[in-house]
């Protein structure tokens, strides 16, 4: 059995999409897609530079960046666990 982020059903899916082409029309979808598509990269691009900015002022200054990324990784990983305690018994099978 597979869960499906955000708890949206197969036909619930379906449905957005019906209603995405009666509003934009077909031919329409594609351009908003790439559009889409575009920003996330964008902000995918961003992202990266920010890190890799961060990482190289770290090791300029001395600081410890192996140890810090474990620290938060983690940290992350204990907050995902948590998370999973919580919608464990909430999540859907397909």
């Amino acid at each position: 059995m597979q869960t499906l982020p955000l708890f949206i059903s197969s036909a619930e899916i379906g449905f957005i999409i019906f209603i995405l082409v009666m509003v934009f029309g077909a031919d329409k979808i594609p351009e908003i897609a790439k559009g889409l598509g575009k920003g996330m990269r964008s902000i995918k691009n961003a992202t990266n530079d920010i890190k890799s900015e961060v990482m190289r002022s770290a090791d300029k200054h001395g600081m410890d960046t192996k140890g810090l990324q474990d620290g938060v990784m983690k940290e992350i990983d204990k907050v995902k666990e948590d998370i999973e305690e919580i919608t464990g018994s909430v999540k859907r099978r397909f």
